[in-house]
C-alpha cells in the first residue's frame, strides 16, 4: 500500500462523491479522512461506487409528490450503503441499471461543478502583476 495508491483511491472516492446529486460541490477534510479510512479497511472501489449508486437512486428516484430531501452534508452519509454493498455483492448489471436511472442527475451535477470551477478561476495577468 503506497501513498500514491492511497491518494488515487481517496481522489476517486471524493471525485465520485461530489458528482452525486445532493452532495456538496467540494469535499471536506472529514470526507477525505473518511475516504482514507475506507482505503485502510480495503473497501474495493467497486463497492463504494455501487453504494453511491444504490443510495443515490433510493434518494432521487421517488415520487415527485414527496417532499425534497435535505442535502447530503458528508461522505459518511453513505456508510450504511457501503456496508450493504459489501455484504450483498450487488450484481454489476443491476448497478449499471441503477446508474442509468440517475445518469441525468449526475450530468446536472457535473454541469454545476464545471460552472463553479469556472467562477473560481481568476484570470492572471501575463506578467503576474
Amino acid at each position: 500500500m503506497t501513498n500514491r495508491a492511497r491518494q488515487a483511491y481517496v481522489d476517486a472516492v471524493v471525485t465520485n462523491y461530489v458528482r452525486l446529486p445532493g452532495t456538496p460541490l467540494r469535499a471536506s477534510r472529514q470526507d477525505r479522512h473518511f475516504a482514507r479510512l475506507l482505503y485502510e479497511q480495503r473497501v474495493p472501489l467497486r463497492v463504494v461506487y455501487a453504494a453511491f449508486v444504490l443510495a443515490t437512486t433510493r434518494r432521487e428516484v421517488r415520487s415527485e409528490s414527496l417532499p425534497r430531501l435535505p442535502a447530503i452534508r458528508t461522505l459518511h452519509f453513505f456508510l450504511g450503503a457501503i456496508e450493504e454493498a459489501g455484504q450483498t455483492q450487488l450484481d454489476p448489471t443491476y448497478v449499471q441499471y441503477l446508474a442509468a436511472k440517475i445518469k441525468p442527475l449526475v450530468a446536472e451535477k457535473d454541469a454545476a461543478l464545471r460552472s463553479a470551477a469556472t467562477r473560481r478561476q481568476i484570470p492572471a495577468f501575463p506578467d503576474r502583476r
